[in-house]
């Protein structure tokens, strides 16, 4: 046996190695399986509305518009699994927490 080799040349290897193509594909699944997560939190009940249209902008990179009126927010709403009043609600909450630091801001 060489000891001029480091301690972890020397130790026996528990994990077989991988190739590019295989780190790739590994890494495909856990997203792909990270993806599917998050929309099964997007629709679950058992988490809020705050909580499944946060989880909408997580999963699309995209903000709840701000105007009520958006024609998205059927979508959301759909894809949310929750009514337009309650996606319209999170809208109120956010606005609230705004206008909150804006006056806070200016105090």
């Amino acid at each position: 046996m060489r000891s001029d080799l480091p301690a972890q040349a020397l130790a026996p290897r528990t994990e077989p190695l991988r190739t590019h193509a295989e780190l790739l594909a590994a890494e495909a699944q856990e997203r792909a399986h990270q993806r599917r997560v998050e929309l099964e939190e997007l629709r679950s009940e058992l988490n809020s509305a705050e909580r499944r249209v946060r989880t909408w902008e997580k999963v699309h990179g995209l903000s709840l518009p701000r105007d009520p009126d958006h024609p998205i927010l059927d979508l959301i709403a759909l894809k949310t699994r929750l009514t337009l009043e309650e996606v319209r609600e999170v809208q109120r909450g956010d606005a609230a927490r705004r206008a909150a630091r804006s006056g806070a801001a200016q105090s």
